[in-house]
């Protein structure tokens, strides 16, 4: 059914692993039981009018799920109002305890006259400087611009071409990555060669090749020619009955054969990225193995072995030869290519699932976990990070900016954008009529301001979302 059955029970976290994971042996995808459904009773040679009644009766069921997760996030979003009131509140009031906490301890030891002023002088300006922090003006203007919408099912990842190249690509658990124009919204090109998820997508530094990872254990290089004269995609207000979509689906161009085929991993491929020179690939698995390939012959050079658990996550550095794992199993790795003897160093810091780890130009690693924390560190001396955000809700695959912008996505379908010091700046705005109503997967940056885009987001909703981030300064 769709994938708001799984919002609806609280499985969010069961579904990530459980659509990563699927091969394409297995029996089907969590958002994928209608469509089985009609397959297996194309083959059991089900009557035409028993099919339809039973059809008629799997989109019933799906209405029902429908209206009660409107119900759903009714509640959410009066909850998440309440969170607002008491997030402002406690700016304040923990600070005050503390504050008089401190006082009564300087008083209890009887230091002199002096030091007590001087004491209570510093902290003084110390908390009256976090209270008026807490109500400053925001620094950064946020406004949803452009609205991508036709996938058939949750879209794990978005990511943007190079500079001078105006589209994204998406990855979905439909098994198809769609390559969009960023000002028409129209899909440009249909990627179809996967039999399973597609859970990672990356464009090529320079050309126009495209990378992706599926969950039927193989990663595909594809050429991406696109047709920029298109009619325009699905609609962005409701979904279009199937007869409509196939229609639209039609005029799309569709590519099947990829350039390229990486194997060697015997479980889902959870993200695959091009490292810098783009002459080898490393990909990340749920078998627990990252693989470097070589491009020009798609052979798998070595196997890095070392996590305990699945893979959830790869990223490499832009310029140099170095790369980094992440895995359910609570750590990180930063794997250095630059020698012809290959070093690994471990890295712990969560307590629970590290969801993503990336590169910034500053020389640092941000990395997210499903412990609802984002931790910021520096690559000259990786002994404990120089920054830590505690947030509400378990982060999926983040992105940071060229001027230092982490943009956060939450299961809890918020998005909330921090400095690399761990200042809060903004959260995106969220409501009925903008914003993403089911859990945001993935954010990405553009290196440059696209139509007036500068920040993209895709969820469980199946929609992909462009915005504008600016600085107050420059309205």
């Amino acid at each position: 059914m769709s994938a708001s059955t799984n919002t609806i029970t609280g499985k969010t976290q069961k579904t990530k692993r459980n659509v990563l994971n699927r091969p394409a042996s297995s029996s089907i995808l969590e958002g994928d039981f209608f469509l089985s459904s009609r397959i297996d009773m194309e083959n059991d040679g089900v009557t035409p009018a028993y099919k339809s009644k039973l059809l008629a009766l799997f989109k019933q069921i799906e209405k029902e799920f429908d209206i009660l997760y409107q119900e759903n996030q009714t509640l959410h979003d009066k909850i998440d109002l309440l969170n607002e009131k008491l997030e402002k509140d406690s700016y304040d009031k923990p600070d005050c305890i503390d504050f008089e906490n401190n006082i009564s301890k300087v008083l209890s030891k009887k230091l002199s006259a002096a030091s007590q002023k001087s004491k209570t002088a510093h902290k003084l300006k110390a908390q009256t400087s976090k209270i008026v922090s807490s109500f400053k003006t925001p620094s950064l203007n946020c406004t949803l611009v452009k609205d991508y919408c036709g996938h058939k099912d949750g879209v794990w990842e978005v990511s943007v071409a190079r500079p001078g190249v105006p589209v994204i690509g998406t990855a979905s658990a439909d098994h198809s990555a769609h390559i969009w124009g960023i000002e028409s919204t129209r899909c440009l090109l249909q990627y179809q060669g996967h039999t399973g998820s597609v859970n990672s997508i990356r464009f090529h530094p320079s050309k126009d090749l495209v990378l992706t990872a599926s969950g039927d254990c193989s990663a595909h290089i594809w050429q991406a020619a696109l047709n920029w004269d298109l009619p325009k995609g699905h609609s962005s207000e409701e979904e279009l009955e199937d007869e409509m979509e196939d229609k639209i689906d039609s005029k799309i161009p569709a590519l099947r054969t990829p350039v390229r085929e990486l194997f060697g991993h015997t479980g889902a491929i959870s993200g695959a990225e091009w490292i810098a020179g783009a002459e080898q690939i490393i990909t990340a698995s749920w078998d627990r193995l990252a693989i470097l390939h070589d491009i020009e012959t798609g052979s798998a050079l070595v196997q890095l072995a070392g996590h305990d658990q699945e893979l959830t996550y790869t990223a490499s550095h832009p310029s140099q030869k170095l790369a980094v794992t992440s895995s359910r199993d609570t750590t990180f790795r930063l794997w250095d290519f630059r020698e012809s003897v290959h070093s690994v160093s471990v890295f712990q810091g969560h307590a629970e699932s590290v969801t993503s780890v990336v590169f910034t130009k500053e020389e640092k690693l941000v990395s997210s976990s499903d412990d609802r924390s984002v931790k910021v560190w520096d690559l000259k001396n990786m002994r404990s990070p120089v920054a830590t955000i505690r947030l509400d809700s378990a982060v999926n695959r983040l992105s940071v900016s060229t001027n230092g912008i982490i943009a956060i996505p939450h299961d809890n379908r918020n998005i909330r954008l921090y400095d690399l010091n761990g200042q809060r700046l903004a959260r995106l705005p969220r409501s009925s009529r903008q914003g993403h109503n089911r859990m945001v997967a993935c954010a990405a940056w553009a290196d440059e301001v696209i139509n007036g885009i500068n920040l993209f987001t895709c969820g469980f909703d199946r929609r992909v979302l462009g915005w504008s981030i600016l600085s107050m300064k420059d309205l």
